[in-house]
């Protein structure tokens, strides 16, 4: 690998770690085992592909904050109004009793943790009360994952849940349900700073074969387990979620700024740009 200036590059290598760039200079490698490089391979286009991942994770981890706190108040809202602000501590509005148990001390424990002022003055003023805080006071201590965890054991026959699929307009509850998995994993690269670009991602979308919004033509020619079946799962929502979201721009001016970044590693198709999502 070429590397045309040392002092830049010894200074970059002391403060982002050589296993940490590894990721992106994986793919210029000709022989992986001895670690030889492609002809043509430059330092350079380590760092642009650094820094470009850097900059989408800043951008998708925004998406994902509106989703979280849309899906968030969605299960707040259709639930508490109808059942009880204490619906997910009811098992019988859950599909697997043995999960519900397990989500229901994890709720527990996040609550314990939190620091929040509405928690310690709610445990404060209410001490004799067994229960825990009602759900727009719980549920917003906990993650995505737990969040997600939540509504997919939810009973399917329940209108709540059916509501929420409906209001953002996700199919069923079985394509919901696994985007919010696939969503959870893509936050978690996110928050611990991980490579985005040119990864497999496990927990993949199920996609929709049949949408009300603007969609993709051939879902079935999309990897699923590629970055880009999750970011279409994501610009889906906020059509609900955030209408005038400028993501889409923000994202075609990251590509814009970085021309030889390779998006069919992350599963972009060629003619992406035509399709009615991304108009």
């Amino acid at each position: 690998m070429m590397v045309d200036d040392k002092p830049f590059a010894e200074h970059f290598l002391s403060y982002v770690s050589y296993y940490r760039l590894a990721g992106y200079w994986w793919p210029l490698q000709s022989d992986k085992v001895n670690h030889t490089f492609k002809p043509g391979s430059h330092f350079q286009t380590v760092v642009d592909l650094y820094n470009f991942d850097r900059e989408l994770r800043l951008i998708v981890f925004n998406m994902i904050e509106r989703i979280e706190i849309g899906i968030r108040t969605q299960l707040i809202y259709n639930l508490s109004t109808t059942c009880t602000p204490w619906w997910f501590e009811n098992a019988n509005l859950f599909r697997n009793r043995n999960n519900w148990q397990r989500h229901l001390d994890d709720i527990k424990k996040e609550i314990q943790r939190s620091k929040e002022v509405f928690i310690l003055e709610h445990n404060h003023k209410y001490n004799i009360d067994h229960r825990c805080p009602p759900a727009w006071k719980s549920l917003e201590v906990i993650s995505l994952g737990l969040l997600s965890k939540l509504f997919e054991n939810l009973r399917n026959n329940l209108p709540e849940k059916k509501q929420i699929v409906k209001n953002l307009q996700a199919g069923n509850h079985t394509f919901l349900s696994s985007w919010l998995r696939s969503i959870s994993v893509v936050r978690n690269i996110c928050a611990h700073h991980s490579r985005l670009w040119n990864r497999n991602l496990p927990m993949p979308p199920k996609l929709l074969t049949r949408a009300n919004l603007p969609w993709i033509a051939d879902p079935k020619q999309v990897d699923i387990h590629s970055f880009y079946a999750a970011l279409t799962c994501m610009h889906y929502l906020l059509q609900t979620i955030s209408p005038g979201n400028h993501f889409k721009q923000r994202l075609t001016d990251l590509l814009q700024n970085y021309p030889n970044i390779d998006i069919k590693a992350m599963g972009f198709p060629t003619d992406w740009k035509k399709e009615a999502l991304w108009q």
